[in-house]
């Protein structure tokens, strides 16, 4: 079979890619890895629940343009994501707002909140300058990312809700992790939960993989202007990369040649670029997650809200999440899945990219690579060594299909 493109990974960014090719006219073979489609925001139900397998998605954009496309292939319920956060025996809500500051210092006005973070933030900046020996009157520069927090939240906020959580999100100590990860901290002095501040919000109802599907042709659309020609998209799923192709030097030698009878014209690839090119230049780092899921089916309500933070280090889990609270759920049974951050090792799943200097100088030795490999399209998270958001992956494989037409 002739294919114009092999498109590797079946997560947001492939299916968007391959759904904007066949619209115009192409034939795409989509394969991936897992035995499922839909990546990362694959969902699957459990007890009539939409169950996030790979950690909470909240879809979020101000991003019209984005916003009226995905609608094209999922109606959207008015979800806002309002965590709360867990330290010792205290709850607090999140994002920082008037709620948080209210219960921390059992205060009312964004004026007193203002005048405590100032000092606090302003005593750390001076204990800090003390113990380099410092004059006050040169300009003020964090060297890690604890002073970075100190100086903008005060020690309060930074203990409670920001130290703990941190350092097991990215399994260092705050003060061996660099300043720029935390370049400004979100303050809401209104009494205001809503995490996101973007004009569109929700979680799909049915599910992100009824969505993908849309996609990928194997469900159909409201709007059947919005389907893709039948035959033109074919998926399958259970297919390792390195496996299917033909391989020469850590790489596959011509993208384009004919692979197991089957022949491509170009490949989208959204797996890991190092591991790409065999790691040739060296590997790059990623933080891993491990989910704990149950069910709970004799349980209706196991936590009161779908997200709620453990900020304390001694808590191995960085949050639990019940999974029927997007939707607005009722009725017995539940489902809550446990989120463990991990050090991302070879044959782990890596979910986030840590850019800092090291990496990023890495990765852009390999987009050199990647900028010279004809025939390949490098796209996602792994495949441009970025952390996306949702609308920004979308905005990313429309982007790259339009340059194809």
């Amino acid at each position: 079979m002739r294919y114009d493109y092999l498109v590797v990974g079946a997560g947001l960014y492939g299916a968007v890619f391959a759904h904007e090719m066949a619209r115009s006219g192409k034939k795409i073979l989509v394969i991936d890895r897992r035995e499922n489609i839909g990546g990362n925001i694959y969902t699957y139900e459990d007890m009539g629940i939409n169950v996030h397998k790979y950690g909470a998605h909240i879809f979020h954009t101000s991003d019209k343009k984005v916003w009226k496309y995905i609608n094209k292939f999922a109606e959207f319920n008015n979800y806002v994501n309002s965590p709360v956060a867990v330290y010792k025996d205290e709850l607090y809500n999140l994002p920082f707002n008037m709620n948080t500051f209210s219960k921390m210092w059992n205060i009312r006005t964004p004026e007193e909140a203002k005048a405590i973070i100032e000092k606090q933030s302003q005593e750390e900046i001076a204990r800090i300058r003390s113990e380099r020996g410092e004059e006050a009157s040169t300009e003020f520069e964090a060297a890690n990312l604890e002073e970075q927090a100190l100086s903008l939240a005060g020690r309060d906020i930074y203990t409670k809700l920001i130290k703990g959580y941190t350092e097991k999100q990215w399994g260092r100590d705050c003060k061996d992790l660099p300043a720029f990860i935390i370049k400004r901290l979100p303050f809401r002095f209104i009494y205001d939960n809503n995490y996101f501040n973007d004009l569109y919000q929700g979680i799909p109802m049915g599910g992100y993989t009824l969505m993908i599907e849309k996609m990928l042709g194997m469900a159909a659309c409201e709007d059947a202007a919005d389907n893709v020609p039948e035959g033109s998209i074919e998926v399958r799923t259970g297919v390792d990369y390195y496996d299917f192709v033909q391989m020469a030097d850590g790489v596959i030698a011509k993208p384009f040649a004919s692979v197991n009878g089957d022949s491509f014209e170009k490949i989208v690839f959204t797996g890991m670029i190092d591991e790409f090119f065999g790691y040739k230049l060296g590997t790059l780092e990623y933080r891993s997650l491990r989910f704990e899921t149950e069910s709970l089916p004799e349980v209706d309500n196991y936590q009161g809200n779908a997200v709620v933070n453990y900020t304390e280090r001694e808590v191995p889990y960085t949050r639990i999440i019940e999974h029927k609270h997007f939707e607005y759920g009722k009725g017995k049974g539940t489902v809550v899945t446990r989120e463990y951050p991990a050090t991302w090792k070879h044959g782990d799943e890596p979910y986030y990219p840590m850019n800092d200097e090291r990496n990023n100088s890495l990765y852009a030795q390999y987009k050199e690579l990647a900028d010279n490999f004809s025939g390949v399209i490098f796209g996602g998270r792994l495949g441009q060594y970025k952390y996306y958001n949702m609308d920004q992956v979308i905005a990313e494989a429309l982007s790259a299909a339009e340059a194809e037409n």
